[in-house]
Formats: C-alpha cells, structure tokens, sequence
C-alpha cells in the first residue's frame, strides 16, 4: 500500500496514522487577495501542536478553486516547511491536487511532491459532466495512479462535482490500484464508508488493516466513523477546534464511548454553525477566537458583522470546552 507509482521512486514515505486531519484553510492578504505565507505557516504549526494527525493542503476549504497551480505549490511547501521548523517532521501532508485533465493531475501530483507533499486527494472529474460515466472516472483515477509519484486518497464530495457520487462498488473496485490507498467520504455517507472500510480491510486504532484509510469528511460524524470501521477524519471544523475533534476521536478509541458520544454532540451542533456559514465563516471563526483569519477570495463574499457574532455565539459552548484541553 506504500507503492509510489510508476517512477520507482524508493524515498521513504511519512505514513498516514490514524485520527484527525485538517483541510487547512488558505490566507490571503486583506487588501491585495496575494497569499499570506506568514499567516498560512501560523496555523499549520497551531493544528500540529493541537494534535492533529496530520495536514491537507488546497483542498476545497483550503479554496483550490481560488488558486494558481504556482500558489498551490506555494502554500504547500511553505506549510512542510512549518512542520518541519517546529518538529512536526513526521506529520504527512496531503495535497489537493485535483485538475481536470489526467495529464495536469499528474503534473500537478509532481509538483506536490517535490514542495513536499506525502500524498494527494483527488476529485473525480466533472466539467464535462454529460461524459463521465464510469468509465471514465475508473479511467481517469487509474491513469493518474499509475503515473503519479504519490499515492491517491480519493475525495467523493458531490457538493464539488456536479453531484457525481462515487458509489461503493466503484470505490472499492479503484481500491485494487496499488497507489490508490484511501477514500476521503464528504458524501456523509456512512453506511458506504461501512462498506469500503470492511472491503479494504481498512486501517483502524485497533489494528494496521491493508493500511487502506477510510476518512470520514466531517467532524459532525466522528464517532459514526470509527463505528464504521473509518481510519480518521478530515474536516474543515478542525480548522477552528481541533483540540475537541481529536478528543472525541481518542475517547473512542480508549474505549470511553459514552464520553466520546456526549463530546461528539457537541462538536456536531457546533460544527453545523462552520459548515453553513462555509468558508468566509470558518475563516471568521478563527479570526473571533485565534485573532486572524481573514477572508475569502472573491468571488465568495464577506460576512456581515451580525452574521461574524452569530457563528461565534453558535459555536461558543464547544469552544469553552476547547479552551480547556
């Protein structure tokens, strides 16, 4: 599960362990919309020392969509570079690597890995919906496997591909590829992620598994995803309290379930207030209660200052709790 492609390449690969993971948000400069290096490296090195499993670089709320191919490798290699500065050298990053023609995928996956990146996560193609049967996409995810010099964990999120939804049988058929290695599931979908995991024999806390990694793609369902047999999370919402995601994920595993139940509550009713306001709300969050944060990149639009305290307000009580870890 460790191969690393078509090129041979023998460099010794960070693993992807268990637990939470953060799809980190990108930052840019209020004013002129450029990257914000300082601010992007700040909040790698925060999630890092709160816990974090490990790190996703340019995915959707990391807003990919926004950004050049120049800028994705931007912000990756300066965010390898936070790690390794502040002793985090063994934390993997993931990169968003997503390009709507096999050959810019795999260029790209090129690029990720020489600014560091370990791994990347890749949506199914769909600008020409009409055309993307099945075929297609076990085509596409095949070929990029085969020529990508890191390995692939696959990101089914509808909501991001003109409603394309990966179904079980497809994942766990493309899971035979020896460089595909996980599923990210944004779908919601736990019974499926049920399905992919046990087919995989996915890695868990209990046990090494294939080394597959079935990742839930929202804290909102922690707790389900370890039920299900799910190897870790990655979800916008440890942007902003990645202390409580990574308690819930580690009561669990303890073997305290009725704790992680309750925390798990919480951390969903807070984590609606993040997910609805979408990316200038998580952004916001993090400026009410880390002092930076910022805004989106146009043309997603800016909060109004009611809007700012009422995502603050909604999710207070699972940030008092935050506080406390």
């Amino acid at each position: 599960m460790t191969s690393d492609g078509a090129n041979g390449h023998t460099a010794v690969r960070r693993p992807l362990p268990c637990g939470i993971y953060a799809p980190t948000m990108t930052f840019f400069d209020p004013e002129t919309e450029e990257l914000d290096i300082p601010t992007i490296k700040k909040h790698a090195e925060r999630l890092a020392k709160a816990g974090l499993a490990g790190l996703v670089t340019m995915g959707s709320n990391g807003e990919a969509a926004h950004c050049t191919r120049e800028e994705k490798v931007a912000v990756t290699r300066a965010t390898r570079e936070a790690l390794d500065a502040a002793g985090f050298t063994t934390t993997p990053i993931i990169v968003g690597a997503t390009e709507g023609s096999v050959k810019g995928t795999i260029e790209l996956s090129k690029q990720s890995q020489a600014a560091g990146g370990d791994y990347i996560l890749i949506l199914p193609p769909s600008y020409f919906r009409a055309q993307m049967d099945e075929e297609a996409i076990v085509g596409y995810f095949n070929a990029v496997a085969d020529a990508s010099p890191l390995p692939i964990v696959i990101y089914n999120y509808p909501g991001a591909v003109a409603g394309i939804d990966l179904d079980s049988d497809l994942l766990i058929k493309l899971a035979q590829h020896p460089n595909i290695v996980g599923t990210k599931f944004t779908c919601g979908s736990t019974g499926k992620l049920t399905r992919v995991a046990l087919a995989t024999d996915a890695k868990t806390p209990a046990s090494e598994g294939s080394g597959y990694m079935a990742f839930g793609g929202i804290c909102d369902f922690t707790v389900q995803t370890l039920v299900s047999g799910g190897s870790g999370i990655i979800a916008g919402g440890a942007n902003v309290m990645p202390k409580v995601c990574v308690r819930v994920w580690n009561l669990y595993s303890e073997g305290k379930i009725d704790e992680a139940i309750a925390l798990q509550k919480l951390l969903s009713r807070g984590d609606w207030f993040l997910t609805k306001a979408a990316i200038a709300g998580t952004k916001q969050a993090i400026q009410s209660y880390y002092g930076y944060g910022g805004y989106p990149r146009r043309p997603l639009k800016r909060l109004d200052q009611a809007r700012i305290e009422a995502i603050a307000e909604g999710i207070r009580d699972v940030m008092e709790v935050e506080k406390t870890l």
